[in-house]
């Protein structure tokens, strides 16, 4: 998926829809263009996504897509973090659940997880 189409696409639909249990939805796509998550869990607060970070990654530096059925949650990275600050490092970001359009409910995610004790 085209890096430009993706971002196209998360910013020109937005919707409500609802959110519950998370769960990691088999990937159906190509997922090249989606950033590989370290970690994601809820808060009262919102989604909060743990992702690679050389130092100066941002909440701005992600875009989001919620499908127009509310069913499916993806992020990516719009800005590439080429600090030099601390390299190989991670940074948590909260996105709000009304940011995100989402209120209760179930709702797949679709980044790929990258789970412990995994070298990749």
């Amino acid at each position: 998926m085209d890096r430009r189409l993706f971002l196209v696409s998360a910013l020109a639909l937005a919707g409500c829809t609802s959110l519950g249990p998370l769960e990691i939805a088999p990937a159906r796509a190509p997922l090249g263009e989606l950033e590989p998550l370290y970690g994601v869990r809820q808060s009262a607060d919102g989604l909060v996504i743990r992702v690679a970070s050389n130092g100066c990654t941002t909440k701005d530096d992600f875009a989001f897509h919620v499908d127009r059925d509310g069913r499916t949650l993806a992020f990516a990275r719009r800005r590439l973090d080429t600090c030099d600050v601390a390299p190989q490092s991670q940074a948590e970001l909260t996105f709000g659940w009304a940011e995100l359009g989402l209120s209760g409910g179930r709702v797949g995610l679709l980044n790929p997880l990258i789970t412990a004790g995994r070298g990749d």
